[in-house]
């Protein structure tokens, strides 16, 4: 999708902060005994009270209002019986349309203290959403997100997951650019354009390359099993920089 005119850019600012506040409200929720279902819960309640509608259920048939995964689980996570407990790293994605608009967003969440190194992938996974945000602006390489974030990742030791890219979005959940890789990459001569929508959403591992799917048909495991995070925006590219739409503002 392409910003063309107010009422697009307005009906985004719209679903951008529900499903921010959503993804606020869900990692302010969680603690020690609580089961994803209910997390999931908390989500779908505060999505219908907006009058938003679950992307993952309504254009995929997901088995929940929003992706929850623990610790193994870096993507995908369905919602069920699994109790969270103190240490534990929870990533929720939550992703919703309303009017015709859709945003996504995502997060990862200590239950309570983790281990240092696990609060350091964190603190970074932040950081390389940050430096990947920083590289979108029209006119500059779709290659260069990828390029900064996986140079930071490596100064710092760290793997990047890379068959979970970026993508466009705002009419329909994923779109053109379908795949926007946030790791280094040859050949791609793609550029971002004035009034562009997409995601920026780097998976940061300690040893982890690919995204391996699980028995259930949904869940995303790393290979080799390592911890990951995620962290995402919806954005639009602007001659400025990124405008940024999941804010919960």
């Amino acid at each position: 999708m392409t910003i063309t005119k107010a009422e697009d850019l307005d009906g985004l600012r719209i679903i951008g902060r529900i499903v921010a506040k959503t993804l606020q409200a869900m990692g302010s929720a969680l603690e020690p005994g609580m089961t994803t279902r209910e997390l999931d819960e908390i989500g779908r309640d505060l999505l219908e009270a907006e009058g938003a509608e679950p992307a993952p259920q309504a254009v995929y048939g997901f088995p929940g209002a929003t992706c929850i995964s623990v610790n193994e689980e870096i993507a995908h996570g369905i919602p069920g019986d699994r109790a969270l407990a103190r240490g534990d790293l929870v990533n929720i994605d939550v992703s919703a349309s309303r009017s015709g608009y859709f945003a996504d967003t995502g997060a990862t969440f200590r239950v309570g203290p983790v281990a240092p190194s696990l609060d350091r992938l964190c603190r970074d996974g932040r950081r390389a959403l940050q430096i990947g945000l920083a590289q979108v602006a029209a006119d500059r390489p779709l290659a260069g997100i990828g390029k900064a974030i996986e140079t930071f990742a490596s100064a710092r030791g760290y793997t990047l997951i890379r068959n979970l890219a970026s993508h466009g979005v705002g009419r329909s959940l994923h779109e053109y650019p379908e795949e926007i890789p946030t790791w280094a990459t040859r050949g791609d001569r793609r550029r971002i354009t004035k009034g562009m929508v997409l995601t920026v959403e780097p998976f940061l591992s300690k040893g982890g390359l690919w995204a391996e799917e699980g028995a259930d048909g949904w869940t995303l495991y790393s290979t080799p099993r390592a911890p990951a995070v995620q962290y995402e925006h919806t954005v639009v590219a602007t001659d400025r920089g990124p405008v940024i739409l999941t804010l919960p503002g």
